[in-house]
């Protein structure tokens, strides 16, 4: 953890002359936020062998009136309890600012829609199995 999981509509996946976007580009540049961010100690924030971007595009959906064709971008930040709330809100503010410049270039070509939402919270049960953190840790 932590996980981003974006959703959007799919008309986004178009070409930016078609008012799309690079997609793959917003997940690597969200991933590269994520690790940029810094803890109340002015230490990296999130691990990066735990730090995982998801975007899933929708192919079906309806997004206010139906009049246009409107598009939406749906991000959920989840991590693990523990971080004070103003280093949470430091993380949000950055990849909201990250999400706005990627798709600046089209905001005046389209209506379109972004929610970023953190989630922290107790985990019922919270499995993981992995081989990546020791590939990032320092000696």
């Amino acid at each position: 953890m932590p996980h981003l999981v974006i959703l959007y509509t799919g008309q986004l996946d178009a070409p930016a002359a078609q008012g799309g976007s690079d997609i793959g580009q917003l997940c690597r540049s969200l991933a590269d936020t994520m690790l940029g961010v810094l803890d109340d100690a002015g230490k990296q924030l999130f691990p990066t062998g735990g730090t995982r971007v998801l975007a899933y595009p929708a192919a079906h959906y309806a997004v206010a009136d139906g009049k246009e064709d409107y598009a939406f971008v749906y991000l959920n930040l989840r991590m693990g309890k523990g971080r004070s709330e103003a280093t949470q809100q430091r993380a949000g503010e950055a990849l909201l600012a990250c999400t706005r410049a990627h798709f600046a270039p089209i905001f005046d070509q389209r209506p379109i829609g972004i929610t970023l939402q953190i989630d922290v919270g107790p985990e019922v049960f919270d499995g993981k199995y992995n081989n990546l953190h020791p590939l990032f840790q320092k000696n």
